[in-house]
């Protein structure tokens, strides 16, 4: 009898230890295969992507915007934040510096949408939003504004958005709301005045610096400048018309 309990408990213990074993070597597989994303904010874009391909991380550049403070060709955002814990071939979002704002931004307003936006391309710029609106006294498809405005400095993205004249709807039905956001208020207004819609007061609200996202699957953003309008009611798709009211958000 005290052979089998001596056999039973050696039986026990080697189990106990198998079970140990298994629980470590389990812990270590997981583990093993997780990473801490680094700080890439500062670093040359060359350095990150390396930095990140020796963690078995896969980086990509997500946006470029202009910045005053981070140099030319560094990272400036990220996405994941650095610290969090993510597996091992992860992707990771991050947008570059372009420096300094160093072009000009030109002139568009009153040309052919077609021309204008050749004109952007032409200064290596971006063509932004594009929103189309009745407008008395201009030609249809002529640029009415411009945003930013010609020779705006302090730029944030390389883009330029555009609101076109469209011709005057006779429909007594009234218009397709246009799309004005990321629009300045005082251009998207005096457009909205011109087409005969009716302007409520605005709603004011503070130009928050975006988070960076803390997921992959998120972009992250540049921030909204003041005066910018940020969203509207009604949306834009929507038929309005003298008597509706307009509701547009801007940023503080």
């Amino acid at each position: 009898m005290i052979r089998i309990f001596r056999f039973a408990l050696l039986v026990l213990l080697l189990c106990v230890v198998a079970l140990l074993s298994a629980i470590t070597t389990m812990h270590f597989a997981i583990h093993g295969a997780e990473v801490s994303v680094p700080d890439f904010r500062g670093l040359t874009v060359g350095d990150a992507m390396r930095k990140a391909a020796s963690l078995d991380l896969n980086l990509s550049v997500d946006n470029r915007f202009y910045s005053a403070e981070m140099p030319s060709d560094r990272v400036l955002t990220q996405s994941p934040a650095s610290g969090t814990i993510v597996r091992r071939e992860w992707h990771v979002r991050v947008t570059q510096s372009l420096g300094p704002q160093k072009m000009a931004i030109p002139n568009v307003t009153g040309q052919q949408e077609r021309a204008a936006t050749i004109a952007i391309r032409r200064a290596g710029l971006d063509l932004g939003n594009v929103a189309h609106m009745p407008y008395a006294g201009a030609f249809v498809g002529a640029v009415i504004a411009q945003n930013p405005a010609p020779d705006a400095e302090g730029v944030e993205r390389p883009s330029l958005s555009l609101l076109v004249a469209d011709a005057t709807s006779t429909n007594v039905d009234g218009i397709v709301m246009p799309d004005l956001t990321g629009q300045f208020f005082t251009v998207a207004a005096s457009a909205a005045t011109r087409a005969g819609l009716k302007l409520a007061p605005p709603v004011i609200v503070p130009a928050a610096i975006p988070s960076i996202a803390m997921s992959a699957a998120q972009t992250p953003v540049a921030p909204v400048l003041p005066g910018t309008v940020m969203s509207q009611l009604p949306a834009a798709g929507y038929r309005v018309d003298a008597s509706t009211p307009i509701q547009l958000t801007v940023a503080r």
